[in-house]
């Protein structure tokens, strides 16, 4: 299980809270300082998919995913600034492959990572030199074998799957998460506003339709 997984790293603090919210935002970040007293590393990943057709797509749909996706990114980022400052640490946010390319029915979801991949480049300016800022956008990174046991699923490839990615397979969440530890590091210290796709090399393959 994920937080037996982390234990032997130290302390751990889970803060419930609704992302989208000021005041909750707020809430969770002083209790994490309360906790801890101060704040090295942020990583914005809260996000929620609601794909529909763009006749059926509402102004309420569209707004809880921006609320959800992006503006949940500025409120953290906001309001762990002056920790971040006084630690010299870093801040990563997860986009999306969906940023630089898309599918029907994707609008809200797009434009919520486009924002993200642009609120870090704004930000790496607004905060350097004191704390770097940067963005990984993930693509095809398989979940469904790593939810809880009541909707686990078996997950199998085609080949045309994996001929898609370049590397000859589809991401895991470990991929994600070495690219994310990377950027956090000091093994990263010149690095800052900018856009890290993490796909396989998928969106650089050309695809013809047969």
């Amino acid at each position: 299980k994920p937080r037996q997984a982390l234990e032997p790293l130290g302390p751990l603090l889970s803060v419930r809270a609704d992302v989208s919210l000021e005041a909750e935002v707020k809430r969770a970040l002083e209790t994490t300082l309360e906790r801890f007293e101060r704040l090295d590393f942020l990583v914005s990943n809260a996000g929620i998919s609601e794909f529909t057709s763009f006749d059926e797509l509402t102004l309420e749909g569209w707004q809880r995913t921006l609320d959800t996706n992006l503006t949940a990114a500025f409120l953290f980022a906001k309001y762990a600034t002056p920790a971040l400052r006084e630690a010299r640490g870093a801040i990563v946010h997860i986009a999306s492959t969906r940023a630089i390319m898309s599918e029907p029915g994707s609008e809200a979801y797009a434009a919520s990572k486009g924002g993200i991949v642009a609120l870090t480049h704004a930000l790496a300016i607004s905060l350097g030199p004191l704390v770097r800022v940067n963005c990984v956008s993930p693509g095809w990174i398989e979940t469904r074998d790593r939810q809880k046991a009541s909707t686990k699923q078996q997950v199998t490839y085609s080949p045309q799957d994996l001929e898609q990615h370049p590397v000859g397979r589809v991401g895991t969440p470990e991929d994600v998460a070495a690219l994310v530890a990377f950027l956090c590091s000091s093994d990263s210290s010149f690095i800052t506003g900018q856009n890290y796709v993490l796909d396989g090399g998928m969106t650089r393959k050309m695809i013809y339709a047969e």
